[in-house]
């Protein structure tokens, strides 16, 4: 976003006087003598006329002459550029050089290796602000610089040059562009000339200019249908430069009113998220690793959108497989209605017993009072968000231990797998574990809050027989923080530990997942992968939003390996959050293409859709996977699920079997959830404090209750006895995580 964007008009386009070179001259001069006296670059000062008594009865000509010097000899100087709200105005050396701007960071003249960025004047624009008189910004296209000069004068003075430099390049006119070819003339003038010197008759002449002519006719059709081609591709780039103006109006216009609404509201919980007015230089100088890992393989993919948008896919009559759906306490399990599956398989994932679940959080108490985000993470940045304290109001009613069981919100689809394994069908198994490993992700879509970090030892069990599963998991390490879980289906173990490391980038947050998740089924085929990256953005202005990115590789140890690439949104992307993926057999050979949307659903076709011309041919044949539940009846303002509304129920019944260290027993999660945020804060601060001796207790020796660590690996593997224990009421081991202080464990 831009600051101030709508009180920067487009600049005159004054002519270059001496006067005005002469305070390029001082200024930048003045400020740079003390640190650049051995930079090699050409200052100002080499370039001006000697002659400057004449600087208001100069020819149009002789003014050209001086501005073709400017534009070749080049000037230098010190502007502040805007960074970030984290950084702010930061000092850069620009270098005005044969129609570049060029700007380096300032290490001392010996430093200076090659340029930050740079930004071509051909194509660029330049404004000043109404606002302040010092600064102006120039505009490429694909970003915008925001620039200060130290005074009044300097700003003339460089908008002056710049003005000046970008007359020198001239853009092509659509009429240059469209100009007609030259027709190619073709004679055989000489050739009939060499003919009656060797002494060939008339007759013979004619014939063979009648070959060449019958000869040569295919190939001038082919230069008029080359010329028509050339012609098309004219008018297309002609179309895209004006499709290109718009949309700079349109992202300029989103902008200023984004800001102005900004502008205009007050103190609510929407105004503490607002959007960085420049890209932050780090985001833009660093090099994604998601990216390199995967744009290699763009080609290997088809574009979804082609799918989803195509009217043959909505089409009733496109001979698509359309979905039925069970109906569970309205949860929908979405299975196709094709007669050659067998029912069983169909019937996986919705034949366990009905349980009655609460459909809505409790009403709040109390009334919620905002509070400014940029406030709490201005002195944040670049620091572990894990190791940040923040009030409640921040967070959701859920700990990191639950948010991991919402990722077997889907768990019906490894029960397909199961049984399709069993059925000797190990592509339909992978092709249900990929949608799996996908739809653990459909329920971050609009969750803006953060999961409570959990304490050292807290644990959360999920017991529902109604899904065919109970999951188990326990935070094992404090730093780094490590959370291990297990869970046991119908004919299947999903497990893992989970750590995240994250970066605070200014205007987002960067989480890259470390660990790898593994499913075994009972026949011994084992699936293992690990997460792609999650980045959140709009921390401090706009509308606050998650994406994920990255590939995703399903490694099997039997037929079939899948390999999926979640496409980073761009900003003006309008089919965003897509997913692309592959199933190969042990050869390398595509036997399965998926596609879809890790918010929506994820289908799949057989053979492989990435070749030219294949993609709609196969289109009729594409089957649905996975298709996302509804929304509850009754929204929440953490945007929860149905099922993650469920995660923290709390009945008289199960708390009496539940140990100490339960995730549930928490006090201020427990009153977040409640309403009562005065009480949560308050419980919140006191188990912070108590928690950090977790430390203290990890480096004299603390181990897991329910995990140990596999010798020569970080991971943490389930030893057993949960369950075994619950039966029993045996908690005498699990201590007290959630009480007060107890003497023996202050440590000095």
């Amino acid at each position: 976003m831009t600051i101030n964007s709508n009180d920067m008009p487009p600049a005159p386009a004054p002519v270059l006087s001496a006067d005005t070179r002469i305070k390029i001259r001082n200024s930048v001069m003045s400020r740079t003598s003390s640190t650049r006296e051995d930079h090699q670059i050409m200052c100002v000062s080499n370039i001006i006329n000697s002659n400057n008594n004449s600087q208001h009865h100069h020819s149009r000509e002789q003014q050209q002459v001086k501005i073709n010097d400017i534009v070749g000899d080049g000037i230098s100087g010190i502007l502040c550029k805007w960074v970030n709200y984290g950084k702010g105005w930061r000092s850069r050396w620009f270098v005005l050089q044969d129609g570049v701007l060029s700007y380096y960071k300032i290490h001392g003249p010996d430093k200076i290796l090659e340029p930050v960025g740079e930004v071509h004047l051909k194509v660029s624009s330049v404004r000043e602000s109404r606002s302040d008189d010092k600064r102006f910004s120039i505009f490429t296209g694909t970003k915008r610089l925001h620039l200060r000069a130290e005074s009044r004068e300097d700003r003339i003075a460089w908008m002056e040059a710049l003005q000046a430099v970008k007359e020198m390049f001239p853009r092509i006119s659509n009429s240059e562009l469209m100009a007609p070819l030259d027709n190619v003339a073709v004679s055989t003038e000489k050739l009939r000339q060499r003919l009656l010197e060797e002494g060939v008759s008339e007759s013979a002449i004619q014939d063979s200019e009648q070959i060449m002519r019958n000869e040569f006719a295919p190939l001038q059709n082919q230069l008029m249908l080359l010329k028509q081609k050339h012609w098309r591709l004219t008018d297309t780039l002609r179309q895209l430069e004006t499709e290109k103006v718009d949309l700079e109006n349109t992202v300029v216009d989103e902008s200023q009113r984004q800001l102005n609404e900004v502008g205009a509201s007050g103190g609510s919980r929407h105004d503490k998220y607002s959007e960085s007015a420049s890209e932050s230089e780090d985001e833009n100088e660093r090099v994604d690793a998601a990216d390199d890992d995967t744009d290699e393989e763009d080609n290997t993919f088809f574009d979804t959108k082609d799918f989803l948008s195509s009217s043959s896919f909505k089409s009733s009559g496109s001979g698509f497989r359309t979905s039925s759906f069970s109906s569970d306490d309205n949860e929908l399990y979405a299975f196709e209605a094709d007669d050659s599956v067998d029912p069983s398989i169909r019937a996986a994932g919705t034949n366990f017993p009905y349980v009655k679940h609460r459909k809505k959080l409790p009403d709040p108490v109390e009334k919620e009072k905002g509070v400014s985000l940029w406030s709490m993470i201005k002195d944040n940045i670049g620091k572990d968000l894990t190791k940040v304290c923040l009030p409640v109001y921040f967070n959701e009613p859920l700990s990191s231990l639950q948010k991991c069981v919402e990722d077997l919100e889907y768990s019906y689809l490894l029960d397909r797998a199961y049984e399709w394994g069993k059925r000797g069908n190990s592509l339909m198994r992978i092709l249900n574990v990929a949608a799996f490993a996908v739809s653990g992700y459909a329920s971050t879509e609009g969750r803006n809050c953060k999961p409570f970090n959990p304490l050292l030892g807290e644990t959360y069990e999920a017991d529902y027989p109604d899904k065919g599963f109970r999951f188990f998991s326990e935070k094992v390490s404090h730093h780094p923080m490590v959370v291990a879980c297990h869970c046991e289906g119908t004919g299947w173990r999903f497990y893992g530990d989970s750590n995240l490391k994250s970066k605070f980038w200014g205007r987002s947050i960067q989480l890259d997942p470390v660990g790898v998740l593994t499913l075994e089924f009972d026949d011994g085929e084992v699936f293992q992968w690990s997460k792609v990256t999650t980045s959140i953005y709009n921390l401090i202005l706009g509308k606050l939003y998650c994406d994920h990115y990255g590939t995703m590789r399903i490694e099997g140890n039997h037929n079939y390996s899948c390999k999926l690439k979640f496409k980073e949104q761009s900003i003006i992307d309008r089919n965003p959050h897509q997913v692309q993926g592959i199933v190969q057999d042990r050869s390398g050979k595509t036997v399965a293409t998926l596609f879809g949307k890790w918010d929506e659903s994820m289908h799949y076709v057989k053979g492989d859709c990435s070749s030219k011309g294949k993609g709609h041919e196969s289109l009729s044949e594409a089957r649905l996977l996975w298709k996302r539940s509804k929304p509850p009846k009754f929204p929440t303002r953490y945007n929860l699920t149905r099922f993650a509304i469920r995660l923290n129920e709390l009945t008289p019944e199960l708390k009496e079997k539940l140990p100490p260290t339960d995730s549930r027993l928490r006090p201020d999660q427990r009153c977040l959830e409640n309403g009562e945020y005065e009480m949560a804060n308050a419980e919140k601060l006191r188990l912070e404090q108590r928690q950090r001796q977790a430390r203290k207790m990890q480096e004299r020796g603390w181990k897991p209750q329910w995990f140990v660590k596999d010798k020569g690996s970080d991971t943490h593997r389930y030893i057993g006895g949960y369950w075994e224990a619950r039966e029993q009421g045996k908690w005498e081991s699990c201590p007290d995580i959630f009480g007060q202080i107890s003497s023996d464990q202050i440590f000095d």
